[in-house]
């Protein structure tokens, strides 16, 4: 049961992030299987993460932070396999999705290789959390080791997206610092959770994506996403259609929301430590 219960958590946070995708994007490139990819990756994801942790899904804290786990991994997934592996002509794109150098296209060899650098650089961050974690002395107050996780996820996105979009769009000091901000609020929230710096860091990121990409997304339906700037609308009918899928989208963030307020509501009882 617990990991039947996952696995609709993962397919939500794969849902979610899939119709926000599409929202911006199905006007551009058409309606097609990129919607159930991430739908499928989250839903592997949730189930290997439950029955791999042995995640107690009785818990409403424990819905939030599979979602939050769910929702980062899925978009590392999906990003990293775009940037660093997938090969496609980006003729079509304003900024390219694959790996680019002060905005120019890399050749093969060096997107590959970029990629485990990249994947490198993650792993020792991640490694670096955990023996912060096991080797802080008590004295050290929690509200820094919250603080440093809470943010880390941030930081790395705000430093990705940077490298990618400045080089076309420009530099903005507001959008750099949103992401780590927004992620350390949503590190706080979570540490009321689990003890885990790795849970919160992680889990953190994947709401602050969420709420970002909503925020860019509906707040702004008009305004194309940065790779589309300048390029036609090839699908007009998705216009109409895309707004078939905002019952789902605003569904699931009620019911996260209200698994955020049940769980502040019930004892503390944090997810399984994974350090």
């Amino acid at each position: 049961m617990n990991v039947f219960l996952g696995l609709i958590v993962g397919l939500l946070a794969g849902a979610h992030t899939a119709t926000w995708g599409m929202y911006k994007d199905a006007v551009h490139e058409g309606f097609g299987a990129r919607y159930l990819r991430s739908v499928l990756i989250g839903g592997v994801v949730a189930g290997g993460l439950v029955y791999g942790l042995d995640i107690d899904m009785s818990r409403a804290s424990n819905y939030v932070i599979l979602f939050g786990l769910v929702y980062v991994l899925e978009r590392v997934i999906t990003e990293f396999w775009k940037t660093f592996i997938r090969v496609e002509d980006q003729s079509k794109y304003f900024i390219p999705m694959q790996f680019t150098v002060f905005g120019k296209v890399q050749n093969r060899r060096t997107q590959l290789l970029s990629g485990a650098a990249w994947l490198t650089v993650v792993l020792l961050l991640i490694t670096g959390l955990v023996w912060f974690q096991r080797l802080t002395p008590d004295p050290i107050p929690g509200w820094l080791a919250v603080g440093i996780a809470g943010s880390l996820g941030g930081w790395i996105a705000a430093v990705g997206g940077a490298w990618k979009d400045a080089p076309y769009e420009g530099f903005e000091w507001f959008k750099f610092f949103r992401s780590p901000f927004v992620a350390l609020c949503y590190g706080i929230l979570i540490a009321h959770f689990t003890d885990s710096l790795l849970v919160i860091a992680l889990a953190g990121e994947g709401f602050t994506v969420a709420t970002l990409e909503t925020y860019k997304t509906f707040f702004f339906p008009n305004k194309p996403r940065g790779k589309w700037t300048g390029k036609p609308i090839l699908y007009p009918d998705m216009l109409r259609k895309r707004q078939y899928f905002l019952p789902l989208y605003i569904g699931i963030w009620v019911a996260i929301v209200t698994a955020f307020v049940v769980a502040f509501r019930q004892p503390h009882a944090g997810l399984v430590n994974i350090l």
